[in-house]
């Protein structure tokens, strides 16, 4: 199957019949890069597959009344992010005691994560990144490793693009001095 653009995409969805074939475009344009966008922010490859599996459903009850303002690509990370952060959420909520460190829990995950191939300064690297106040980090995220253009995350995270720009400039300047430390 040759690969669809997001116009045909939506377009597709749109056609009575054509919704599944649609919208399996649409997760093979796309499924791979918010599983990783997720994966930043969760970390666990378990969690991260859950928290996909929700974002995909999502997407596909919201398709159809999908109006383009955005582009399709800026759509489907505001709704992984929110997801992702909605999953943070609630993994804190069931923790219910207070000295139970999410954060910590996330160093231990990725420490243990068979998944994940990195070498001994890529795993510093991300343990340091998740030292990051949330917002900092996803930012972070989207601008080093996704490459995203400012004006797109000011879409997905609902910020100005300047009140981005500040929020990298310091997760920069606090991971290279967190890094320096060490």
């Amino acid at each position: 199957m040759p690969e669809w653009d997001d116009r045909a995409i939506i377009e597709g969805f749109n056609t009575q019949g054509k919704e599944e074939i649609a919208f399996n475009q649409l997760a093979l344009n796309y499924q791979e890069r918010l599983y990783w966008h997720i994966r930043k922010i969760v970390i666990g490859h378990d969690d991260a597959d859950d928290v996909l599996q929700n974002t995909m459903i999502k997407v596909w009850r919201s398709l159809a009344n999908f109006r383009s303002e955005s582009g399709l690509y800026t759509w489907l990370y505001r709704i992984a992010t929110n997801e992702a952060l909605s999953f943070l959420k609630q993994k804190k909520k069931k923790a219910f005691a207070p000295w139970v460190d999410i954060e910590e829990q996330m160093f231990e995950n990725l420490e243990a994560d068979p998944w994940f191939n990195g070498d001994e300064i890529q795993l510093k690297l991300q343990k340091t990144i998740l030292k990051l106040p949330k917002k900092q980090r996803i930012v972070f995220n989207m601008k080093y490793f996704d490459h995203m253009k400012y004006d797109d995350m000011s879409v997905i995270l609902g910020t100005s693009v300047g009140a981005l720009k500040a929020s990298y400039h310091h997760a920069v300047k606090k991971i290279e001095s967190m890094l320096e430390e060490d």
